[in-house]
C-alpha cells in the first residue's frame, strides 16, 4: 500500500529571519533533534514562539522537553530566547529539544512515549468548509493516545468555544477520557490576541 502524504496546514515561513536566527537555525537547531536514546517526557505541540516550552523547561528541570513546531519563525524565536548573546544554550534551557515539522512525521515513528502532551490555542478553523483541516481529530487523538504512558495526560486549551465543543465530540471516538479541569498556564501571545474574543480559554485533560 502506498503511503498516504501528511498535509500540513498554515504558514511554514513569514518574514525573513534576521542574520542571527538564521545563524541560530543552521547551528543550533540541529543539536536540539529529538533522540530516541532520551527519555522525552513532555511534549508541546504548535508551541508558537515557545513561551510555554520555555516555562515548562524552568518548571521540570530534570525532563525532556520536546517542542514540535512546523513554522519556521517560530521555531526561530524559541532559538533566540534560550539562547545568549554568544549564541549558546542558557543553562536553564539545556533540556529543550526541537522538532521544526508536522508532529505527525514524528509520532509515526512510535519510538516516544510522553507523559504529558500539551496543545494550546490549535488554529480552529472555524469556517465550515476548513473544518478538515482542524488538527485534533479523532485520528489525531488516536494518534496522541498511541504515545501516551498509561499514567500521562494531554492538555489542550482553546478560547474558541466552538472548536472545544468540536474536540470533545471526537474524544467520544476514541479510547480516551476526559477531565475537564481550569487550570494555570502562562499567557502566550496567542491567548492575549483572543481571537475568538471570548471570556476566557478552556482546558481539556484527556487521559487514558
Amino acid at each position: 500500500m502506498e503511503k498516504q502524504e501528511i498535509r500540513t496546514f498554515g504558514r511554514r515561513h513569514g518574514k525573513k529571519l534576521s542574520a542571527r536566527k538564521d545563524a541560530l537555525v543552521q547551528n543550533i537547531l540541529p543539536k536540539l533533534a529529538p533522540n530516541e536514546s532520551e527519555s522525552n517526557d513532555i511534549l508541546e505541540i504548535g508551541f508558537g514562539a515557545g513561551e510555554h516550552v520555555r516555562e515548562l523547561a524552568i518548571a521540570a528541570p530534570n525532563k525532556i522537553i520536546l517542542g514540535a513546531e512546523p513554522f519556521i519563525n517560530g521555531v526561530a524565536a524559541l532559538l533566540s530566547a534560550i539562547c545568549d548573546d554568544n549564541n549558546e544554550i542558557k543553562p536553564e534551557y539545556k533540556n529543550i529539544r526541537i522538532w521544526p515539522d508536522d508532529v505527525r512525521l514524528i509520532l509515526n515513528q512510535n519510538k516516544f512515549k510522553f507523559s504529558e502532551i500539551w496543545v494550546l490555542h490549535p488554529d480552529p478553523w472555524p469556517k465550515a468548509r476548513h473544518e478538515k483541516r482542524r488538527l485534533l481529530s479523532t485520528e489525531f487523538l488516536n494518534l496522541l493516545g498511541a504515545t501516551l504512558k498509561p499514567d500521562g495526560k494531554i492538555i489542550i486549551g482553546t478560547d474558541h468555544w466552538e472548536y472545544f465543543d468540536w474536540i470533545g465530540e471526537q474524544v467520544k471516538n476514541t479510547n480516551l477520557g476526559i477531565c475537564n479541569s481550569q487550570i494555570e498556564t502562562i499567557q502566550t501571545r496567542y491567548q492575549k490576541k483572543n481571537m475568538a474574543h471570548t471570556d476566557a480559554t478552556k482546558y481539556m485533560i484527556l487521559t487514558k
